[in-house]
């Protein structure tokens, strides 16, 4: 009998993919071994030392290095993580800013220009808010702590002016103290999240934003995909649609748990009518597949090539391991 082969799996547990943690959900021919790991730590031992068989990444870091000849990683058209990122961008408090437009000629902070929250919100903020990407004085670090460096060796073109903070301070302290006029985080800052007065959203109403632009695109926009080792994939050619189906298995679990109004599985009291509602808006929110997210993957692909991510535009299918993109039809 064949012996299963061992796969280190790194990311976040969520509910799409608690099966897979707990084991409810095997992968056949392999012996899954999830490790639940925090993002940013995540992204930097895989981007830096490629320490995990497989895991989540951030999908702006591996566009970035998709045109690299036989590069460390590829990937599965599984996406573990999407959302809008509205949310996602903070002034001061007394700020004159109060529409993107309002920031051109001034700065904006960032973690990294990989990032792909702020490879989304750039692109959005150029393409449906009217502000001039060029114009912007773009500066990357630390949200929290000084000397955050890139993951990735993407370099912006020269008509953007992208340059890092100090490294004695962090992206929080310069919004505070007016070293940057606006932050892009993911992440929110800590005294925002403490109800500090000081620092507000750009957009209070976040979420009326979303579905305004989700109804005007269809996009939910995708920010983490599933990378493999491409060694193991060469001495394994049929591990990565294996993989991808034990996700999909995981995930199928996730939705009819949230919608089931016998119990809370979260600490939602709503939590099945608010499942209800999304499903009524977005279809299958969390959908994997080139297919079901084409329109999504060729935004990203647009705004990464605007953005120096890749030297010319790719097609979705530049980005995945062919074998993963059909399924056989009977």
């Amino acid at each position: 009998m064949t012996r299963p082969v061992p796969v280190t799996y790194a990311g976040v547990v969520y509910d799409r993919t608690r099966a897979l943690y707990t084991g409810d959900v095997q992968v056949e021919g392999v012996d899954l071994r999830y490790l639940q790991t925090g993002i940013e730590e995540l992204f930097w031992r895989q981007g830096k030392y490629g320490e995990f068989d497989a895991a989540e990444f951030s999908f702006g870091a591996y566009i970035a290095g998709v045109e690299q000849e036989a590069g460390p990683f590829c990937a599965i058209p599984v996406f573990p993580s999407r959302a809008f990122r509205h949310s996602a961008f903070y002034v001061r408090s007394d700020s004159p800013v109060q529409r993107p437009e309002d920031l051109c000629g001034r700065s904006i902070g960032m973690p990294e220009w990989s990032m792909t929250a702020a490879l989304w919100m750039r692109g959005l903020l150029g393409e449906h808010y009217g502000l001039d990407l060029d114009s912007v004085r773009w500066r990357t670090g630390g949200l929290e702590q000084p000397g955050r460096q890139e993951k990735s060796r993407v370099q912006p073109p020269d008509r953007f002016s992208v340059e890092p903070v100090d490294a004695s301070t962090t992206l929080t302290e310069q919004l505070l103290d007016g070293g940057i006029d606006a932050l892009i985080s993911a992440r929110p800052p800590t005294p925002f999240l403490k109800g500090d007065p000081r620092i507000r959203r750009v957009f209070p109403d976040y979420h009326r934003e979303e579905r305004s632009f989700f109804l005007k695109t269809g996009i939910i926009p995708l920010m983490h995909v599933v990378v493999l080792k491409r060694t193991l994939v060469e001495e394994h050619p049929w591990l990565a649609n294996n993989l991808r189906r034990g996700f999909e298995a995981a995930r199928a679990l996730a939705t009819p748990a949230l919608r089931d109004s016998a119990v809370c599985f979260s600490s939602l009291v709503w939590e099945s009518a608010y499942a209800e509602e999304e499903e009524a808006l977005f279809g299958d929110a969390f959908a994997y597949g080139v297919d079901a997210n084409r329109g999504a993957l060729t935004t990203l692909l647009r705004y990464a090539h605007e953005q120096g991510f890749t030297s010319r535009p790719l097609d979705p299918e530049d980005l995945f391991l062919p074998a993963t993109l059909t399924d056989a039809k009977v």
